[in-house]
Parts: structure tokens; C-alpha cells; sequence
């Protein structure tokens, strides 16, 4: 409970984790929650846009590493910054997952959060920042603008070539996208 960062009430969660190899699994982006997955409202999606987001989409997960959107996975209880004993998270995973993404061609959207990053860095990717109007940084609104944005291009269902083609789309689109410094900011 303590490398999990819990308490008392989520006692629950350890049995989960032990019961992680004969649980019941979900499709990746229906197993995770929160505001972004919200804003993404997978269950929601088009047949198309769905299957734009299983052959697009990969989540990167602390226990399973990167994992394509349609991915079969058990719920468990891992984050970023868990210490498990004898196997620091990003010890495990950065030359894995930095290395599957460098080996990616075309557009590649970085929209993990900071933490997920030092667990894996995608040297070539755009990374993704979502800010206010004035370039305020965001917490909650950041979340919710990154699910929206990857349901916008789900809906739209184009493989951008590169961050011009995303940035005209966008702005046709009514999304207020630019560069700075090899990363693309998101006005919401």
C-alpha cells in the first residue's frame, strides 16, 4: 500500500493488482477514467473514429508500458510515480518506451503529462500543451482540452503527415493550435 500510495479505504485496489493476470479487461481507452478519457468519450465514438483511434492511439501505461487504444487490459492500480521495490518505474521503462517511439515515422503527438514523459521521451515528437487564453497553464481544463482534441481528430479521421498539415487542420476546425519551441499549443 505504501509503493501505491494508499490508504486505508483503497485496500481494495492491492487485491486488484494481485488479481491482475485472470481480471476481466476492457479495450485501453475504456479502462482508464478521468477527465480526459471524459472528453474522449470513447464509448461514444463512430465506428470510424473508433477504429482510427485503435489503429492511432497509444496510451502509455506504468504497468503494461505503450498500449495501442484497443489493447485488452485489466484494471490495476500503477502510476508514474510508484515505488515498487527494486524496480524503479523509469529504470523499467524509459530506454523501452523511448525507443519504440523514436522507431515511429510521421506525426507523433506527445500528450502525456510531464511525469509519463521521463518514463519514456519521445525525442521526435510534438508535445502537446494545452493553455488558457494568455498562455496560462492549465490542470483540470488541460486534461479535458487534450481528451477533446484527440476526439476532434479521431472524428476527423486524418493521418497528418506532419504538424503544418495538423496546425491547418486545426484552425479550419475552429482549434486555436500553433508551435513553440517543437511543441504545439492548444488555446482552449
Amino acid at each position: 500500500m505504501a509503493a501505491l500510495k494508499l490508504g486505508p479505504s483503497q485496500r481494495f485496489e492491492v487485491e486488484r493488482n494481485r488479481a491482475v493476470r485472470t481480471s476481466p479487461v476492457l479495450p485501453a481507452i475504456e479502462r482508464y477514467t478521468g477527465v480526459l478519457y471524459d472528453a474522449l468519450d470513447a464509448p461514444g465514438m463512430a465506428p470510424a473514429a473508433r477504429t482510427f483511434a485503435n489503429e492511432h492511439i497509444v496510451i502509455h501505461s506504468a504497468l503494461f508500458g505503450l498500449v495501442r487504444a484497443g489493447d485488452r487490459i485489466p484494471a490495476y492500480r500503477l502510476s508514474y510515480d510508484s515505488r515498487l521495490p527494486d524496480r524503479p518505474l523509469r529504470r523499467l521503462w524509459a530506454s523501452a518506451v523511448s525507443a519504440v517511439l523514436a522507431e515511429q515515422s510521421g506525426l507523433v503527438l506527445d500528450l502525456r503529462s510531464e511525469s509519463y514523459v521521463q518514463l519514456g521521451p519521445a525525442p521526435e515528437a510534438w508535445y502537446v500543451r494545452v493553455v488558457a487564453p494568455g498562455g496560462r497553464a492549465l490542470n483540470h481544463f488541460n486534461k479535458h482540452g487534450k481528451g477533446a482534441f484527440v476526439r476532434a481528430i479521431a472524428d476527423a479521421g486524418i493521418d497528418h503527415p506532419d504538424a503544418e498539415s495538423l496546425i491547418a487542420w486545426a484552425r479550419a476546425s475552429g482549434l486555436a493550435l500553433q508551435t513553440a519551441d517543437r511543441e504545439l499549443v492548444l488555446t482552449v
